[in-house]
């Protein structure tokens, strides 16, 4: 059966439509988030923030673009070979070019550490000896996209700057279990490892000290790729020896126990301690890290949802004396395809106006309605109202109530459930 005139040029449409938001998708690697995503994203933010807020940390904010030497310091493994960069400007670009000299001199932040870093140095006399810093915010990496792994994603930090004992360690791994556990994660449970006992591993593997991070940054595909992989990739890069005595030696980590470095750590944890697990393998690719490390891990992902670890001679990089540094991130993407958002409480109420001309009385209303505690949001009514009522609740909109002729107190409104 044909098309009527109608259906014809609804078909024209719906292909147009279609041709066009493939002409102004986001850029590669990139993402929009609808308001729904938004919504469940800000309330898994909340839980996180709260649970860190309820233990002292503060939170901060730190620039999107740094100078590109800091992200280019050598202390940021593979990622920093993913840093967009960002290019001079007017006549100190025209200068670099003419001068042959590199062009970039900002660059979208990988992570929050780096910028961390920084931030205390220049602000440490403002700061308390013992700073513990919230961070949450987006990071840049100019990765290759796939499912599930964007350029552009969210990470939620802590940090606790200028404690160089055991209690730093213990609170983060503590803090961060009570938030993944606030978000419905109760299962999942924390690699550790200590760069001092992987040194001590790869020293005896026969690579000598200029090329451990070199070798870490292959052990740390070990996930991904299988012992054979990393074993074929270290006789690549080192020599066949190394090759076998890493085989050997990456076969049987699953009868080794937390050693004497860890073992303090483990034992402060109380009942918490069963959710950590030894893994001598654990590298995590930044360079920076100085002393225990950690990689958080659910049964139901893939890949790590967070880590972390100690880095005590960072800091000192910018600011000229080193102060001992640990911090820990957990990976929001993967979290929110994880956790259950918790269900808000609040209450927000649809005012339906019969026409532009109520707007008036709606503003006075909704002023009143926020002023008794609920959320409110103003619609005029709809010829399809029952399609109408539908799109709020996808909105998170739970009443709503019409505007009659006359009413002009919260007391005139007839307000009823959104099913």
């Amino acid at each position: 059966m044909g098309l009527d005139a109608d259906g014809s040029r609804l078909v024209q449409w719906l292909c147009h439509t279609c041709q066009v938001a493939n002409q102004v998708n986001p850029p590669r690697g990139m993402r929009d988030i609808l308001p729904g995503e938004k919504r469940t994203r800000e309330q898994l933010i909340s839980t996180i923030r709260t649970q860190y807020l309820q233990r002292g940390f503060q939170e901060i904010e730190t620039p999107a673009l740094e100078d590109i030497s800091k992200l280019t310091s050598g202390q940021g493994g593979d990622n920093e070979k993913l840093v967009f960069q960002v290019m001079k400007r007017g006549e100190d670009l025209e200068a670099a070019k003419a001068k042959n000299e590199p062009l970039a001199d900002l660059g979208l932040r990988f992570d929050l550490t780096v910028p961390l870093t920084r931030y205390f140095a220049t602000n440490q006399a403002s700061l308390p000896k013992v700073f513990k810093a919230i961070q949450i915010g987006p990071v840049w990496r100019a990765e290759r996209p796939q499912k599930g792994r964007y350029r552009q994603f969210m990470q939620c930090d802590i940090d606790i700057i200028g404690d160089s004992s055991m209690l730093a360690e213990a609170e983060l791994l503590s803090a961060s279990l009570a938030a993944l556990d606030a978000l419905g994660l109760e299962a999942a449970t924390i690699r550790v490892n200590h760069r001092k006992v992987l040194t001590e591993n790869i020293k005896n593997l026969g690579i000598s000290e200029g090329d451990q991070l070199s070798a870490m940054i292959t052990i740390d595909k070990l996930d991904k790729i299988g012992i054979e992989g990393v074993c074929k990739e270290l006789a690549a890069k080192f020599d066949d020896q190394v090759a076998e005595r890493a085989s050997e030696w990456l076969g049987s980590l699953s009868q080794e126990s937390f050693p004497p470095e860890l073992q303090d750590l483990v034992s402060s944890l109380g009942n918490q301690k069963s959710r950590l697990v030894y893994d001598a393998s654990l590298v995590r690719g930044m360079g920076y890290y100085t002393g225990a490390i950690f990689e958080i891990q659910h049964p139901e992902a893939n890949s790590s949802i967070g880590g972390g670890g100690r880095y005590d001679s960072m800091v000192g990089k910018w600011a000229g004396v080193d102060v001992p540094a640990v911090g820990i991130s957990l990976g929001f993407e993967r979290i929110v395809e994880l956790a259950q958002p918790v269900e808000l409480q609040e209450k927000t109420l649809a005012l339906i106006l019969a026409s532009p001309a109520d707007t008036e009385i709606g503003l006075a209303l909704q002023d009143e309605v926020i002023a008794s505690g609920k959320n409110c949001r103003l619609e005029i009514q709809q010829k399809n109202f029952k399609a109408q009522l539908t799109a709020l609740g996808q909105l998170g909109v739970t009443e709503f109530a019409n505007v009659e002729p006359g009413v002009t107190t919260l007391d005139g409104l007839k307000i009823r459930t959104l099913d």
